[in-house]
């Protein structure tokens, strides 16, 4: 009984923020609510359905065709209609923003970008450790990541609040775009040419946190000027993506906080 009990808690904590039905979602984009993701019933010709995702995507919010045992698991009303918005804690940045904040401040742009990062968990911790560290911002990709829920805000412990999160569509082209506006790009790769120790992170930079499996893309490593390496003494040979961010961007305080 205990372990369903705590199934039970652990899946409504994962649905904070979850809009069920038809008319719900509907209302919800009329209303201008913050959406981070839209999945709909994989297979389903529904003119309404077909309305919804069309509206959603006009807003430039992903939709997602998903099995309709994936959105019964994810239903606490058990009344979805096909239907369930997962709500955005906040509106998204843009990557301008970020970086006129960093020249408002009038400091080097210190960004962090990740790179299909699918855990909630990781991603929170992530935004809280740019935060406390100083970063203008946190960019991450529209697909194959976690976004802005509930369970991210949590884990972040508010630092959603402060820290603006932009969504882009594509990672590489973002990149290129960085670099030509005289940021560096430095990638996390554990048989990264750069020690990490050997990097200069004190002008305008960006930290590229691959994912938690693969690390960085293939696209996304190419474009990256420096691929940076993290001395490993165990016997262990990856850390944590959350952790990996904390190491670099720390290292950049310490590199920025010198005369």
């Amino acid at each position: 009984m205990r372990e369903k009990r705590e199934d039970w808690k652990d899946r409504q904590q994962e649905s904070d923020g979850v809009i069920e039905g038809r008319n719900a979602v509907l209302e919800a984009l009329r209303a201008g609510t913050p959406v981070d993701k839209i999945y709909i019933a994989k297979g389903e010709t529904d003119a309404s359905l077909g309305h919804i995702a069309s509206t959603a995507r006009g807003k430039g919010i992903v939709v997602v065709e998903a099995d309709r045992r994936k959105l019964d698991a994810m239903s606490l009303t058990h009344a979805h209609q096909g239907v369930i918005a997962v709500a955005a804690v906040r509106a998204y940045a843009t990557v301008e923003d970020i970086l006129s904040i960093a020249r408002e401040k009038g400091e080097p742009p210190l960004i962090v970008v990740c790179d299909e990062l699918s855990d909630p968990h990781n991603l929170g911790a992530v935004i809280r450790t740019a935060e406390c560290a100083g970063a203008h911002g946190v960019v991450i990709p529209k697909r194959r990541s976690a976004g802005l829920t509930a369970v991210v805000a949590k884990t972040s412990a508010g630092a959603v609040s402060h820290v603006p999160v932009a969504r882009v569509a594509n990672l590489p082209a973002l990149l290129k775009e960085l670099k030509e506006a005289g940021v560096w790009v430095f990638g996390t790769a554990a048989d990264g040419d750069t020690r990490l120790y050997d990097a200069d992170l004190k002008g305008p930079a960006a930290i590229v946190i691959g994912s938690e499996g693969t690390g960085m893309g293939r696209l996304v490593a190419e474009t990256c000027d420096f691929k940076v390496s993290i001395p490993m003494k165990g016997k262990l040979n990856s850390l944590n993506a959350s952790a990996a961010a904390a190491i670099l961007l720390y290292e950049a305080v310490r590199q920025r906080l010198e005369p």
